[in-house]
């Protein structure tokens, strides 16, 4: 497949062919709802939504987020091929309506009207040892996207420390905050440690795991399965109807922080959790 082509067809999976691990925890929540409950009754609309995403080859969702790359590619590789690949499969699938029109310049208000401008699509680059180029694509919704929170710890309103139980505090609290409007049920990435930028960029890359994959350390996993116990104990369930679902998933990333810095970025997703893979090998391409 000719790499435009190939960048178009990613593009179009992620935005309206949900993932097998994200449609079945999907069905396991909408099973573990009560009958004849806003919750349940959401859960059955979601459900039936993704069928029919996927059957018409339509947006799961109206907000087709902002495109997010990140590239792994061979040493010798040309990120500008890659760069314009992206630029035309965006363009062409904000024609063919697999995306709405979400780059809007932040001085003029002007939306480009083609997902293209100024980082957009955001996209990573990163050369590796292996000789077949990865593309990882995340659709991230600009609703979820404003339920983000950033803590710098310690956390005195929080009485939370340096520490992982400081750590459970403010991720509790972030999820609490966001009261369903990220469109909920939702995943959780969380970044412990670094700069604010690159806490952040941790958080995020966290959604390229599957549901159920977990941190190799055995601490940070007994926090992940622990804080996604507590937070299904909130009550706000999808769409903040109430429920026993609030969020499907919680995926932390460590990194090493400077001795005056603790920051946790949490950062959130809605349930059109959209994220596909690409692998370029030998002309051939491979989806995942």
């Amino acid at each position: 497949m000719e790499m435009n082509q190939a960048f178009l067809e990613l593009i179009r999976r992620a935005a309206t062919d949900l993932s097998p691990d994200v449609e079945a925890v999907l069905h396991k929540a909408y099973e573990d709802e009560t009958p004849e409950t806003p919750a349940k009754n959401v859960f059955a609309t979601i459900v039936e939504n993704i069928k029919m995403a996927r059957k018409q080859s339509t947006p799961i969702c109206q907000d087709t987020g902002s495109l997010v790359f990140y590239i792994d590619y061979p040493e010798g590789g040309i990120e500008r091929h890659f760069r314009e690949a992206i630029e035309w499969s965006a363009k062409e699938a904000t024609a063919k309506q697999y995306l709405r029109p979400n780059a809007v310049n932040p001085v003029t208000s002007k939306n480009s009207g083609n997902n293209l401008g100024v980082n957009a699509p955001y996209i990573h680059f990163h050369q590796w040892q292996k000789p077949e180029t990865r593309v990882r694509l995340m659709l991230k919704g600009g609703g979820s996207e404003n339920v983000g929170a950033q803590y710098k710890l310690p956390h005195p309103a929080l009485n939370a420390g340096r520490d992982l139980k400081g750590v459970r505090k403010v991720i509790i609290d972030a999820v609490q905050n966001a009261q369903g409007f990220g469109c909920a049920p939702g995943i959780i990435g969380v970044g412990i440690g670094g700069g604010r930028d690159t806490s952040f960029s941790l958080s995020k890359e966290q959604f390229f795991r599957k549901i159920g994959e977990r941190h190799p350390d055995p601490e940070i996993a007994t926090l992940e399965t622990g804080l996604l116990t507590d937070l299904n104990k909130l009550g706000i369930g999808p769409m903040g109807f109430g429920g026993n679902t609030t969020a499907l998933e919680v995926f932390i990333g460590v990194q090493d922080r400077h001795p005056a810095t603790f920051f946790v970025s949490v950062s959130y997703t809605c349930w059109v959790y959209r994220r596909k893979t690409m692998i370029l090998k030998n002309g051939e391409v491979q989806f995942d």
